[in-house]
Protein backbone atom coordinates (compact mmCIF):
# COMPACT_ATOMS: atom_id res chain seq x y z
CA UNK A 1 0.00 0.00 0.00
CA UNK A 2 1.45 3.34 -0.99
CA UNK A 3 1.97 5.94 1.72
CA UNK A 4 2.32 3.57 4.66
CA UNK A 5 5.36 3.42 6.89
CA UNK A 6 7.04 -0.01 7.02
CA UNK A 7 6.93 -2.05 10.22
CA UNK A 8 10.72 -2.07 10.49
CA UNK A 9 10.82 1.72 10.93
CA UNK A 10 8.62 1.53 14.02
CA UNK A 11 10.64 -1.33 15.46
CA UNK A 12 13.88 0.56 14.78
CA UNK A 13 12.57 3.67 16.55
CA UNK A 14 11.42 1.52 19.44
CA UNK A 15 14.82 -0.16 19.70
CA UNK A 16 16.61 3.20 19.61
CA UNK A 17 14.34 4.63 22.31
CA UNK A 18 14.80 1.55 24.49
CA UNK A 19 18.58 1.66 24.05
CA UNK A 20 18.67 5.35 24.96
CA UNK A 21 16.62 4.62 28.08
CA UNK A 22 18.82 1.69 29.08
CA UNK A 23 21.95 3.78 28.61
CA UNK A 24 20.40 6.54 30.69
CA UNK A 25 19.72 4.11 33.53
CA UNK A 26 23.20 2.58 33.36
CA UNK A 27 25.30 5.70 32.81
CA UNK A 28 23.59 8.61 34.55
CA UNK A 29 23.72 9.01 38.33
CA UNK A 30 20.96 11.59 38.79
CA UNK A 31 17.80 9.96 40.17
CA UNK A 32 15.51 12.16 38.09
CA UNK A 33 17.34 11.29 34.85
CA UNK A 34 17.23 7.59 35.75
CA UNK A 35 13.51 7.93 36.40
CA UNK A 36 12.93 9.60 33.03
CA UNK A 37 15.03 6.91 31.32
CA UNK A 38 12.80 4.21 32.78
CA UNK A 39 9.76 6.06 31.42
CA UNK A 40 11.45 6.23 28.01
CA UNK A 41 11.99 2.47 28.08
CA UNK A 42 8.32 1.89 28.95
CA UNK A 43 7.24 4.09 26.03
CA UNK A 44 9.53 2.17 23.68
CA UNK A 45 7.88 -1.07 24.74
CA UNK A 46 4.46 0.51 24.21
CA UNK A 47 5.45 1.49 20.68
CA UNK A 48 6.42 -2.13 19.99
CA UNK A 49 3.15 -3.42 21.43
CA UNK A 50 1.08 -1.05 19.31
CA UNK A 51 3.12 -1.74 16.18
CA UNK A 52 2.74 -5.50 16.38
CA UNK A 53 -0.89 -5.20 17.39
CA UNK A 54 -1.59 -3.11 14.30
CA UNK A 55 0.39 -5.44 12.05
CA UNK A 56 -1.34 -8.58 13.33
CA UNK A 57 -4.79 -6.93 13.44
CA UNK A 58 -5.31 -7.87 17.09
CA UNK A 59 -6.36 -5.82 20.08
CA UNK A 60 -4.13 -7.52 22.63
CA UNK A 61 -1.18 -5.22 21.98
CA UNK A 62 -3.33 -2.17 22.61
CA UNK A 63 -4.57 -3.68 25.85
CA UNK A 64 -1.02 -4.43 27.03
CA UNK A 65 0.05 -0.89 26.13
CA UNK A 66 -2.88 0.49 28.11
CA UNK A 67 -1.87 -1.51 31.19
CA UNK A 68 1.76 -0.43 30.80
CA UNK A 69 0.56 3.18 30.75
CA UNK A 70 -1.42 2.56 33.94
CA UNK A 71 1.64 1.10 35.64
CA UNK A 72 3.78 3.99 34.37
CA UNK A 73 1.32 6.53 35.78
CA UNK A 74 1.35 4.85 39.18
CA UNK A 75 5.12 4.59 39.04
CA UNK A 76 5.37 8.28 38.17
CA UNK A 77 3.26 9.29 41.16
CA UNK A 78 5.07 7.08 43.65
CA UNK A 79 8.52 7.58 42.11
CA UNK A 80 8.29 11.36 42.07
CA UNK A 81 7.08 11.38 45.67
CA UNK A 82 10.07 9.27 46.70
CA UNK A 83 12.47 11.46 44.72
CA UNK A 84 11.05 14.61 46.36
CA UNK A 85 11.36 13.10 49.85
CA UNK A 86 14.93 12.01 49.20
CA UNK A 87 15.83 15.47 47.93
CA UNK A 88 14.09 17.12 50.89
CA UNK A 89 15.99 15.00 53.42
CA UNK A 90 19.39 14.58 51.77
CA UNK A 91 19.61 17.63 49.46
CA UNK A 92 20.95 15.48 46.63
CA UNK A 93 19.63 13.43 43.75
CA UNK A 94 22.84 11.54 43.05
CA UNK A 95 22.10 7.82 43.15
CA UNK A 96 25.54 6.97 44.57
CA UNK A 97 25.04 9.28 47.56
CA UNK A 98 21.61 7.99 48.53
CA UNK A 99 22.34 5.38 51.16
CA UNK A 100 19.69 6.13 53.77
CA UNK A 101 18.54 2.49 53.71
CA UNK A 102 21.82 1.50 55.37
CA UNK A 103 20.99 3.23 58.67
Amino acid sequence: MEGTIPLTYFIAVSAILFTMGALGVLIRRNALIVFMSIELMLNAVNLSFITFSYQLQQVSGHIFAFFVMLVAAAEAAVGLAIILLVFKNLRTLEVDEIDSMKN
